[in-house]
């Protein structure tokens, strides 16, 4: 005979809130025959001792899976009429599973779901909040008796095995918002109801510096991100102007009211914010390539304007922020390596604004040893051609450490060069780029400025607006190819060489770089610059588009 509710937690690396769980429930269900299953979905060796030392039955994922792949897991390790899902972060109150049980074996089969009063409690920690808003945990509270109610929490959620299996299993592919919501919303569509039962009653628990308000705004923002992301699926999702407003109202509610909501509500609202970005940024995937035709283009123009631009803007001002505590410990790495040999080259257009003054003022402000070598296209000369003029006059080139190309068009960040160099060290790199940011002209994806990353190995590094070659790379790539003028193509090839040589290569993200004056093939046909690739590569070796991809993203100073 089946057990007549199971208890099943999902969780995932928290054996000490699971302790405080388990404690809360396994006596209750021993003492009314219920089975308590803890679903891994890690797995953990410290999460299956603590289901060993409670004696709860215990599953693991080979692999993070999601909450619902854990919840699905859970139904199909019981046979029990009643299924109890809850958090790891919860501690049940007396009665709890009792009244849960009761209510099942009273109430109509319409009833798909009991829940009951999920009650906030910060332990250790206790921010101040003015009441004026919900705590910034999961929480439900409709009164002292028994009602229906719109919706059931996953802290405190309790599904019939009968209407699981009339409404079928819980949508993997939803994430942290909206996971059991999408669920409930098919439940209701077949005429299901949610019971809100009053004496099955938990605490939603935050301890340690999990109950400090920075710690909470870093969970809030996660689920700003899902909530927007849920509310496009469900074609609810507002307005950016009432996203805006609704930010405006966040960002005032702390100081007006002295409460630690307003902070952890403006990053809820930010997390909202930048999943509205995301939207509005994500490029379509290219048109299938060619082989031998233009599989070495991006596919993609790259150009930024109008309100895409703003949005874009929008973003880069959203990463810088996002980026900003790492500055201390970038300008430390950046004052570590030996002193370099550099040598920067580059040709300067003197019919078109350019931004070559801030860049020779920037690059000449490096600790490293810089040689600058900048002057006009001479007549008549591709670019190529005239760079190879000016690497010429610097021969040997193998006396420099790093060689960098640049164009005349790049904004670069304060403490550019110390600070990607170093970067470019610590990752090994031969052949690196600096990220673009977002607002920037760039037609590889791969190059954009990535979030949470100081820089990454990348199968592709582009040719311009800015290329660094460390000694053995220069050695072999330099001086350019004599029947190059437009230079594509080169890229892609220089990128197959690095394979074959075991080079790594990558994009400095830590260092974004502005493109925004010219873009690519602004003063020639793009068509001829395309000849001229298709030409050079016939024969060589070349990354394709379909090839371009991120290998790994490091961190100063974290394992890699």
């Amino acid at each position: 005979m089946p057990a007549p509710a199971a208890v099943i937690l999902p969780t995932a690396g928290r054996p000490g809130y699971l302790d405080v769980a388990l404690a809360s429930i396994v006596p209750q269900a021993r003492a009314l025959g219920a089975d308590v299953l803890v679903v891994d979905d890690g797995p953990s060796e410290a999460t299956k001792a603590a289901a060993a030392r409670h004696g709860a039955r215990y599953v693991a994922h080979a692999r993070g899976m999601g909450l619902n792949a854990a919840r699905n897991t859970g139904a199909r390790h019981t046979d029990a009429p009643l299924l109890a899902y809850v958090d790891d972060d919860v501690e049940v109150h007396a009665g709890w599973l009792a009244a849960l049980i009761v209510a099942d074996a009273a109430l109509p089969a319409d009833v798909g779901v009991l829940t009951g009063p999920i009650l906030a409690r910060f332990d250790d920690h206790h921010p101040r909040f003015c009441g004026r808003e919900l705590p910034p945990i999961t929480h439900l509270d409709l009164g002292d008796r028994d009602t229906d109610a719109e919706h059931a929490w996953g802290a405190n959620m309790a599904v019939r095995r009968a209407a699981l299996t009339r409404v079928g299993p819980f949508d993997e592919s939803r994430e942290l918002y909206g996971d059991e919501q999408e669920w409930q919303q098919r439940l209701k569509a077949g005429g299901g109801r949610i019971r809100y039962i009053a004496g099955a009653a938990l605490d939603h628990r935050r301890a340690g510096d999990d109950a400090r308000v920075a710690s909470l705004a870093r969970a809030a923002y996660k689920r700003g991100r899902a909530s927007r992301r849920f509310d496009v699926f469900k074609d609810t999702a507002p307005t950016p102007q009432e996203e805006l407003r609704t930010l405006a109202g966040c960002i005032a509610h702390g100081p007006r009211f002295r409460c630690a909501n307003g902070p952890i509500l403006t990053a809820h609202q930010l997390g909202r914010l930048r999943s509205l970005l995301d939207e509005r940024l994500t490029i379509p995937p290219p048109p299938a390539a060619t082989p031998g035709v233009d599989d070495f283009l991006s596919g993609r123009s790259g150009l930024v304007a109008g309100k895409r631009g703003t949005l874009l803007r929008a973003h880069d001002a959203l990463l810088d922020l996002a980026a900003a505590p790492r500055r201390r410990t970038l300008r430390a790495a950046a004052g570590r390596p030996p002193r370099r040999r550099v040598l920067v080259v580059g040709v300067e257009r003197t019919d078109v604004p350019n931004l070559m003054a801030d860049a020779r003022a920037e690059l000449s402000r490096s600790r490293h040893d810089v040689t600058i070598d900048v002057a006009p296209a001479a007549p008549g000369l591709g670019k190529f051609e005239n760079l190879d003029a000016l690497l010429a006059r610097h021969a040997p080139l193998a006396e420099f450490d790093w060689i960098l190309v640049v164009d005349d068009d790049v904004a670069f960040p304060t403490n550019f060069l110390d600070t990607f160099l170093a970067l470019a060290e610590a990752g090994g790199l031969q052949l690196a780029q600096p990220a673009h940011r977002r607002h920037s002209h760039a037609g590889w994806p791969v190059t954009y400025r990535a979030r949470d990353s100081d820089w990454r190995e990348t199968t592709f590094v582009e040719i311009g607006p800015v290329t660094a070659f460390g000694r053995d790379a220069a050695a072999a790539l330099l001086p350019f190819p004599k029947d190059l003028k437009m230079g594509w193509g080169l890229d892609a090839h220089w990128s197959a060489v690095a394979q074959e040589r075991g080079w790594t290569i990558g994009v400095v993200d830590a260092t974004p770089i502005g493109h925004t004056l010219r873009p690519a093939a602004a003063d020639y046909p793009r068509e001829t610059a395309a000849a001229e690739a298709r030409r050079f590569l016939d024969g060589r070796p070349y990354v394709t588009r379909d090839a371009v991809r991120t290998v790994a993203s490091h961190r100063i100073g974290e394992a890699t």
